[in-house]
């Protein structure tokens, strides 16, 4: 008869919970021992009930395994900065190649650091340079339409302002026009002294 296998999960009832305990600490302890015993190494093991209560277990001395695995720790921290110290440092190799890199691609561009050249290098130097001076052409040509584009465009506004400024009298046209009025008007007064009125004397 096969034995039931147990569901591992944790014990609800206490009194079980204890009993169960007990028995797989003498068991992880019994087995750490065979360990140790069998293969020579160097165990500790330290448990803490539920109730705070502490047990454990050493093959040599619990405070001399405990020194040696800080010692290893330790170890292990000041490793791990010179790994990570190494993976910047060729990070930053890459970078600098990289920049060295742009840096002589652009003093080629502008003809300069082009003695180690292969022809076929040259060639495609020349090529990219062309290529370069089309699109700025292109571009160029643009800009110039579109100014002249907008040159016309206010000329013709310009002209149309012109034509209706024309079209509608002036304040000094306007001024000049009520003074000759008032000239006229004036002109057609008698010169002495702007009495039409006669005193006549002697009988009627």
């Amino acid at each position: 008869m096969t034995r039931k296998r147990i569901q591992i999960k944790k014990i609800d009832n206490i009194s079980s919970r204890q009993v169960t305990f007990s028995k797989r600490r003498k068991g992880l302890f019994k087995k750490a021992q065979e360990l140790s015993t069998l293969c020579d190494a160097d165990i500790a093991l330290i448990v803490f009930s539920a109730t705070s209560k502490l047990f454990e277990y050493a093959s040599s001395s619990m405070q001399q395994v405990i020194e040696r695995r800080d010692r290893h720790s330790a170890m292990h921290r000041l490793d791990r900065p010179s790994i990570e110290m190494q993976i910047e440092t060729d990070s930053n190799d890459i970078l600098r190649k990289k920049v060295e890199d742009k840096s002589r691609e652009l003093k080629q561009l502008y003809g300069e650091d082009l003695q180690g050249l292969t022809l076929q290098e040259l060639q495609k130097l020349e090529e990219l340079l062309k290529r370069g001076l089309t699109n700025v052409s292109k571009l160029k040509d643009e800009k110039v339409m579109e100014e002249i584009f907008t040159l016309k465009r206010k000329g013709v506004e310009l002209m149309e302002e012109n034509q209706r400024l024309k079209q509608v009298p002036s304040i000094f046209q306007v001024h000049r026009q009520s003074s000759e009025s008032i000239i006229s008007n004036s002109s057609n007064f008698p010169e002495d002294g702007g009495s039409d009125t006669s005193l006549k004397l002697g009988l009627p």
